[in-house]
């Protein structure tokens, strides 16, 4: 299991294009990808999920990426998140 965490820096947060954008890359791994906001967690390939944690500017998110190609899947979406949230 490969774990990091993110601070959201966008002021509009987690909304439903970087959370697509996420979703639409973890899909791209056999792993499986988990994003977690304080006591909530969500499954990182469905977008409804992610939406669902209403990460607000500031928020810090932890992601598991747990899986056969887990450090190529963290990897991605580590610099994902650093691009658009």
């Amino acid at each position: 299991m490969v774990e990091f965490k993110h601070i959201v820096k966008s002021s509009a947060g987690l909304h439903a294009r970087p959370a697509g954008r996420i979703v639409t890359a973890a899909k791209n791994f056999e792993s499986e990808a988990f994003i977690y906001l304080d006591n909530k967690g969500a499954d990182g390939k469905r977008l409804l999920s992610v939406m669902a944690l209403g990460a607000k500017c500031g928020a810090e998110l932890r992601f598991e990426i747990n899986g056969p190609d887990e450090k190529e899947a963290a990897n991605a979406l580590k610099e994902l998140c650093e691009e658009c949230i």
